[in-house]
């Protein structure tokens, strides 16, 4: 049945190929994408290992207060991009996020954005290279090594064949089986827990579930209430200046098409991701001597053979969905903002392929490092949020700021952030105790912060500029 799934997307990709006929059709899919199939990439974009496997797992050890960065800050991402950033974005026409920087403040700071951009995304990727390949080898004894060349030959392969079109088709596909999948396995499991009555396994998992797992927002301590607000900042802030968000954006159909599937989207992502979230605690009940892949135990556990390895499928499936999108993204900037006037002479299309496969291979060697699925997420989630999301809320929302206030702000977030991983720092300046009435800051958030701090700072000193370029979208 896997074979056959993976056979499926390279049908897919094969049979959109012909669609491609320049630049702007490999990474934006022409800008022609209606609502269902905008609203459909868009929610599979995250939809992935980070909900499916790495937040069902830590809400399986840690309780509801795990589902910050995702399925919570991932859904808020996409509602915030559809209320305030993804018309105004449409309308400039724009085929990567960092050509909003160079529109906006200069060349400078595209340049430095990119190079900001694009690693972020090789955790982001190596998070679900490693998630795949976990469940791989769990569910056929696949070794981590092999599982990790698999995931990215076969994800690496049907990005390079039909670049956006491929992705957003597989994406409609995939997203639609796995909710189905999703919505069997919470009807078994309540089942399950009842015996046969759902309503009576509804409360005896709230029954037997700890209370202190069933809390969402921490409140034993004002450090671990501001330790989950960090977290979910990064979730719901950092991705805003993703280049996997906005490239859906900038390939729909029309700003108004834009908004409309972000905020469906969102939507669905926080409905959706109910089911991962319930399926979590009920691990711990029907599994307990489980602690890792909890989706595939339970499935297992609870479903037929065959509809266990349909379901098995369809969330590899859904990773799948995931690493074409992260891997498209950093490709894109690669090609667009960094290498392609500096390559005038190499085919745009052959050398976005050539950029996907120099993404997934630095992905891949990030993957073998061994670091866990889950830091690799938050890290990869705060890298946009303190480098990159003050310039670009703040390049939108006001005149004031030239190209020097972006790069102050870039530069201030970046460091400050740096400084505390290399220095092992959980808090903002930690051992200097700088706090707001004895409150520890969450590091992401105050770099950020500090970055917005060095843009004001820098901007207060120049003129204002003229209006943004308008696409003049006339059905938004």
């Amino acid at each position: 049945m896997l074979i056959a799934n993976v056979a499926l997307v390279f049908g897919l990709a094969f049979a959109v190929r012909g669609r491609i006929h320049d630049h702007e059709d490999y990474l934006v899919a022409g800008r022609r994408l209606g609502l269902p199939l905008a609203s459909l990439t868009l929610f599979a974009t995250w939809f992935g290992a980070g909900t499916l496997l790495v937040a069902t797992d830590e809400i399986r050890h840690h309780g509801l207060r795990a589902a910050a960065l995702d399925p919570i800050g991932a859904g808020a991402c996409l509602l915030l991009a559809g209320a305030f950033l993804a018309a105004p974005l449409w309308r400039m026409r724009l085929l990567t996020l960092v050509d909003f920087f160079r529109v906006r403040f200069g060349p400078r700071a595209e340049t430095l954005g990119a190079i900001l951009m694009v690693p972020g995304y090789f955790g982001w990727i190596a998070a679900q290279f490693v998630a795949l390949a976990s469940l791989l080898e769990l569910l056929f004894g696949l070794d981590l090594r092999i599982g990790l060349a698999l995931v990215a030959a076969v994800g690496t392969g049907y990005t390079l064949i039909g670049g956006m079109w491929s992705v957003v088709v597989t994406d409609a596909v995939q997203a639609t089986l796995l909710v189905l999948g999703l919505a069997t396995l919470a009807g078994a499991c309540l089942l399950a827990l009842g015996d046969g009555d759902a309503s009576a396994g509804l409360s005896r998992l709230l029954a037997e579930t700890p209370p202190e797992r069933l809390v969402l927002v921490p409140r034993e301590t004002l450090q671990e209430a501001l330790a989950w607000l960090g977290v979910l900042a990064a979730g719901a802030l950092g991705n805003l200046p993703g280049q996997d968000l906005m490239q859906r954006v900038f390939s729909s159909r029309s700003a108004a098409v834009a908004r409309r599937a972000c905020l469906v989207a969102g939507g669905a992502y926080w409905i959706v991701g109910i089911a991962p979230m319930g399926l979590g605690l009920a691990a711990a009940i029907l599994a307990p001597d489980d602690d890792a892949s909890m989706l595939a135990i339970l499935a297992g556990l609870l479903l037929h053979p065959l509809a266990a390895a349909a379901f098995v499928t369809a969330v590899l499936a859904a990773v799948l969905s995931t690493i074409d999108s992260a891997l498209l993204a950093p490709a894109a900037v690669l090609a667009e903002n960094l290498l392609g006037r500096r390559l005038p002479n190499v085919p745009r299309v052959r050398l976005d392929r050539a950029c996907v496969l120099a993404v997934a291979a630095a992905s891949l060697a990030i993957a073998h490092l061994g670091e866990d699925a889950w830091s690799l997420l938050e890290s990869a989630y705060e890298v946009g949020l303190v480098s990159l999301l003050v310039p670009l809320v703040a390049g939108l929302a006001s005149t004031r700021g030239d190209e020097r206030a972006a790069l102050a702000a870039m530069g201030v977030g970046t460091v400050a952030w740096l400084a505390h991983g290399l220095l092992g720092w959980a808090w903002f300046a930690e051992p200097l105790a700088f706090d707001v009435a004895g409150w520890p800051l969450p590091v992401g958030l105050s770099c950020a912060a500090s970055a917005a701090v060095a843009y004001v700072a820098a901007a207060r000193r120049t003129p204002r500029i003229a209006p943004l370029p308008d696409g003049g979208d006339p059905t938004s």
